[in-house]
């Protein structure tokens, strides 16, 4: 069998290794690959980046972009079934395909859904309200969001070769940010094939990605105020990185995702024979041997109140004896071997730092791996151990064996507990099985500071729950402290580290054309036909219809009162009206003015407006009383296209009502109006 020569993908063409390294079989041990990237210039990466790809990129809407992900996504859909034989053969099951591949590949689908949901068709990103800046509003300031224009070097680990190059690339590329891809060599033909399936889907532009199959060599040492490095490894790694000199003088921005010795609590009150219970002993079962324990968010201290220890050291244990292990790619394996022959002699000597202060719950072989030869592979075995001092140890709460082991620890009260939880110095994630709120409530005040993310689990959310260890693209990804103080994912927070962040002040024409946003005090223009009649693109933001006058009367206050059951007293009680300090006498319900404001700007007729779906930011700014009359202003405020067929619209909507004699109408209400019109 001919080895799998690993290529790098540089400025467009795809390079053979040079400097050869040989990879072995994470199962058999027997040589698998060839990789080496000696030789490339990876100064010429980077400006072929900046000077092609971040072009290329900027040139796109954020819609464009998602839209790049999501062809992306289905190309890598297409041939997974490719990736998976590759992956077992680093020592991954098909359960943990799921993890790797499939949830690098679902990563992509959620950016490409956020970016086309959550941003503007436009490239520039709008980041909170606009700010007055001066009494008349013709001084304002807004904070806008526009990619850097540097390069993106991702330095992933063996772990998730798949995964972990996907959840940095969806935000970055959907920031318009190009990115150079350094995988774990431990792992990278994996890594390696699925670039080569996005590299031959043709969706993207010259020079977005790139991919070195091997050393960086001097690249850190070239970056600029606007690269951006992302790393996910060992903290001693990170710690070097971070030291960088060009990296600190230039300011470059780095993230980090290392070491974490992430908890699992059980709750005071859930003991034996309560689903949390038995939920905690499943969950730590699973974290210990997906991957064989080589996930940034494994569970590695697992806290039990001391009346509980004894049953779920047994629970557990018996649990850990009945997983199968062996060759990954049978159906029946349920944990397979760890990356490489070096993974498995730093677990091993990792584990026994551990067992120094603790005592063997589980250790060694219970039984023969299937279809392998344990010696020959990087097979480890589960390891459970029990530290009896948790207080007075160290190495449980300092040492990382990044493998199928765990420590269990008891606590004696809440407060115990969560202490523990925290001597990690920081973590990814903290995991707490309790059905008991105030603990739960405790636990957030006590320890989320602590930890990037914390996972509540009870019997409320049953299946539903995506467990400890499953970082979610729409929530942040990393920790505090030893877990690096970074952040990846998170939605569109994710996006944002590629972006830069600009205060921009002027005018309200100014900011509307900037932020490709209408905003009040920025031109109007009449719109001709009525804007319900146009199409969606058609449509502009600043399209204006004024609409008005209509009188309201105290019949009509008390008929929509009677017509609704709304006969609240500030609508029908004169003297009770008066005596509230809001309300000079009766008053129209808000409700009353939104229908009359509508019937004042709806275009009855069929055509393009297909629906109303909403509307939001709703204020009542001025009371209206019988007599008084309503006008409305009615604004193409913004646009997000959802499909090929139709579009959100978003007017802004202002009611106002005459003021006294020779001064301008005074603002009764201001809402955001949505609608879907037809392409």
């Amino acid at each position: 069998m001919s080895l799998i020569q690993v290529h790098s993908f540089a400025q467009g063409v795809w390079k053979a290794p040079a400097g050869v390294r040989t990879l072995h079989s994470a199962v058999t041990g027997e040589p698998v690959a060839e990789a080496g990237a000696d030789g490339l210039d990876v100064l010429a990466m980077a400006e072929h980046a900046r000077e092609v790809g971040g072009p290329a990129l900027r040139a796109l809407t954020f819609h464009d972009r998602a839209r790049m992900l999501k062809a992306l996504a289905q190309a890598l859909t297409a041939r997974k079934d490719e990736l998976y034989a590759l992956s077992h053969v680093t020592g991954a099951t098909q359960r943990d395909n799921l993890f790797d591949i499939d949830g690098g590949i679902g990563t992509l689908f959620v950016y490409a859904s956020k970016g086309r949901r959550e941003m503007p068709d436009a490239q520039v990103f709008l980041d909170g309200e606009v700010e007055g800046l001066s009494r008349s509003g013709a001084f304002r300031g807004r904070h806008v969001c526009v990619p850097l224009q540097g390069v993106a070097v991702h330095i992933n680990a063996f772990n998730f070769p798949v995964w972990g190059m996907l959840e940095k690339l969806a935000p970055c590329l959907l920031a318009g940010v190009p990115a150079i891809v350094k995988p774990a060599t431990a792992t990278c033909w994996l890594t390696e094939a699925a670039f080569r399936i996005m590299i031959e889907a043709d969706v993207l532009p010259e020079g977005a990605v790139q991919l070195v199959s091997g050393g960086l060599g001097g690249l850190l040492d070239a970056l600029g105020p606007q690269d951006v490095v992302a790393f996910t490894g060992s903290a001693d790694t990170a710690l070097a990185l971070r030291g960088n000199r060009t990296l600190l003088r230039n300011a470059v921005r780095f993230t980090a995702e290392q070491d974490s010795l992430n908890a699992s609590v059980l709750g005071p009150e859930a003991g034996p024979g309560t689903p949390e219970f038995d939920a905690f002993v499943k969950e730590a079962t699973t974290e210990m041997t997906v991957k064989a324990g080589q996930k940034c968010t494994a569970i590695r201290r697992i806290i039990v109140p001391e009346a509980a220890m004894g049953a779920v050291a047994e629970a557990l244990a018996e649990r850990l004896k009945g997983v199968r292990i062996g060759d990954p790619a049978l159906e029946t394996t349920r944990m397979g071997a760890l990356a490489s022959a070096a993974q498995k002699a730093d677990v091993e000597a990792k584990r026994a730092a551990i067992a120094a202060e603790a005592t063997a719950v589980l250790e060694g072989w219970q039984a023969a791996p299937d279809g392998v030869d344990p010696e020959r592979g990087a097979f480890v075995p589960p390891a459970l151990y029990l530290c009896e001092d948790p207080d007075g140890a160290r190495a449980v709460h300092e040492t990382e064996a990044f493998g199928p082991v765990s420590t269990l620890m008891p606590y004696r009260d809440a407060a115990h507990a969560l202490a523990l939880a925290n001597r990690g110095g920081g973590s990814l994630v903290a995991s707490v099985f309790t059905h008991d709120p105030e603990f739960a409530r405790a636990a957030v005040a006590e320890s989320a500071a602590w930890h990037g993310r914390l996972y509540f689990a009870d019997r409320d959310i049953g299946r539903e729950g995506t467990g400890h260890g499953a970082p979610m693209p729409h929530m942040v990804h990393g920790g505090p402290g030893r877990a690096g103080g970074g952040e990846e994912q998170g939605g569109i927070r994710g996006v944002l580290h590629y972006m830069q962040r600009t205060a921009v002040q002027g005018s309200p024409r100014m900011l509307s054309a900037i932020g490709s946003d209408w905003m009040p005090g920025a031109p109007e223009t009449p719109s001709d036909p009525h804007p319900f009649q146009r199409r969606f693109g058609d449509l502009a933001p600043g399209d204006t219809i004024h609409a008005g006058p209509r009188v309201v009367s105290l019949e009509d206050i008390e008929h929509f009162a009677h017509f609704t059951g709304d006969v609240f007293y500030a609508h029908m009680d004169e003297a009770a009206a008066r005596a509230n300090p809001f309300f000079p006498g009766r008053v129209a319900h808000g409700y009353l003015l939104l229908s009359f404001a509508a019937g004042l700007f709806v275009s009855p007729d069929p055509g393009p407006t297909l629906a109303n779906t909403g509307l939001e930011g709703l204020r009542f700014m001025a009371p209206v009383s019988p007599g008084d009359a309503i006008s409305v202003r009615l604004t193409v405020k913004s646009k997000k296209a959802r499909n090929t067929e139709y579009g959100e619209v978003r007017w802004d909507v202002a009611i106002s009502k005459q003021g006294p004699e020779d001064e301008a109408p005074i603002q009764a209400a201001a809402y955001d109006l949505l609608t879907m019109n037809a392409a």
